[in-house]
């Protein structure tokens, strides 16, 4: 583990509010942060369980729902306690927050529920997915430090590995095929490498990580290992699988109304406190600040989470598997040709099935824009958008948008075709019905231009 995860602070969070004449409270049994010797001893458990699990915020007057800490700074009663707040003495662990862009009450309410979703010591959310990657990366890496990725990554992320911080920090990347563990493991310099990174199911190819045997690989040469579980909440348990960190972008499944920019950081507390250090932490002094108001409308949306993952991923299979009877050529990792179906199956927590997201290879820009084009517009089965995890399916030709980052030698390496599509599938409408619009579209396909 990098440097940054040995340190031995432990943020508490309590459930006490101070009084109005004292700036002194209990300590609570209750916490976000547990600390290494508590976690050792935590049983995993299914992570609708845990969120189910986690404690309920209850509002400020009694409500079943919390209220928004809608403040940028915060009073205190006593003159004395700003300097020890800034000394580090007094901090959200006795319910003292200092301005909302270090801890705020409802984001960290936020991330609590992140946390026990992913099975965490910690977790704290941010303005957007990319900055919680970036901000990991900055805090993990350090000028001259060196990164070995996947070679299948979502664009953004991509051109943040390639580009931007070798330009601007001086980090370098390794990019490999993450299916082939000898190539990782030569890539990987002891002593020199500090992150490990990978996505769970990678975008837009739905490759699946084998996180067991990378998390070992890397554990033994001293490096952290980053996962970016986007495409996999709920099926996928990183952490539990020996990860250390975890990012999101919960603007995608965990949102699921398409509405919020959002992201999270899960993983040891003694990272999420580097972090927010008020002299040297990524989040604090970049500044990636979630509103407490989208806080909240998030944390409304986590309990159901579970309800719409199965959803999504059992139409999924239920559509992957009629089209590839129909002749088409179909990626998904719940189907058993699928290369890595049986490493999926092995890691995938029950009952939630093999995630949302399917891809179809149309071979061609041209028939794949075809077909998102009679999708759309003809049988209104879906939206040609990029994004995933909305209740409607969104439908995109990753070569020339999510990927387009990637340039042409890349993309071939990532083993991304110029005709394929990605479709995140939605759960409105009745599933025959949807499918009904679907064989309708492939239909009007096959009469100009067979399979």
């Amino acid at each position: 583990m990098a440097d940054t995860l040995n340190q031995n602070t432990t943020i508490v969070v309590s459930n006490k509010k101070r009084s109005s004449g004292s700036d002194e409270c209990d300590h609570q049994d209750d916490s976000f942060f547990v600390s290494k010797k508590q976690s050792k001893s935590l049983v995993w458990e299914d992570p609708a369980a845990a969120l189910a699990n986690a404690r309920h915020e209850f509002g400020e007057h009694g409500g079943v729902n919390m209220s928004i800490e809608a403040s940028a700074t915060f009073t205190v009663m006593e003159p004395e306690t700003m300097r020890r707040m800034f000394a580090g003495e007094l901090g959200p662990d006795r319910d003292f927050f200092i301005y909302s862009r270090h801890f705020n009450p409802t984001v960290l309410n936020l991330g609590r529920l992140m946390a026990a979703l992913e099975g965490t010591e910690a977790a704290y959310c941010t303005a957007s997915g990319m900055s919680a990657i970036a901000s990991v990366m900055l805090q993990l890496c350090s000028s001259g430090g060196h990164v070995v990725a996947s070679q299948t990554l979502y664009g953004g992320t991509h051109a943040l590995l390639t580009h931007f911080l070798p330009r601007a920090c001086n980090i370098t990347t390794s990019f490999v095929d993450v299916r082939d563990l000898e190539m990782v493991k030569e890539a990987i310099v002891e002593g020199r490498t500090n992150v490990l990174y990978f996505e769970s199911v990678s975008n837009p190819t739905l490759t699946v990580a084998n996180i067991p045997e990378l998390s070992r690989i890397a554990h033994e040469k001293g490096v952290t290992v980053v996962v970016d579980n986007t495409f996999a909440p709920m099926v996928l348990s990183p952490v539990k699988l020996g990860a250390d960190v975890v990012v999101h972008s919960i603007s995608k499944y965990i949102s699921g109304a398409a509405d919020i920019i959002a992201g999270a950081v899960c993983g040891p507390a003694s990272l999420v406190n580097s972090m927010m250090d008020l002299h040297q932490g990524s989040l604090m002094l970049l500044g990636p600040t979630m509103n407490p108001k989208v806080a909240f409308e998030l944390a409304e949306r986590l309990p159901h989470l579970g309800l719409r993952m199965k959803e999504h991923c059992k139409r999924a299979l239920e559509y992957a598997s009629r089209m590839t009877k129909l002749g088409l050529k179909v990626i998904y990792p719940g189907l058993e040709d699928h290369p890595d179906h049986a490493l999926i199956k092995s890691m995938a927590n029950k009952d939630y099935g093999y995630g949302g997201i399917l891809c179809v290879d149309m071979e061609t820009e041209e028939r794949a824009n075809r077909l998102m084009n009679v999708l759309q517009n003809f049988t209104q089965f879906g939206f040609m958008a990029v994004s995933l995890g909305y209740y409607e399916t969104l439908m995109s030709c990753s070569g020339s948008s999510t990927s387009s980052e990637l340039n042409n030698e890349e993309k071939e390496l990532a083993g991304i075709s110029p005709g394929l599509v990605r479709m995140s599938i939605g759960y409105n409408g009745s599933l025959e019905q949807k499918w009904s619009q679907l064989d309708k579209a492939l239909s009007k396909m096959q009469e100009k231009m067979p399979f």
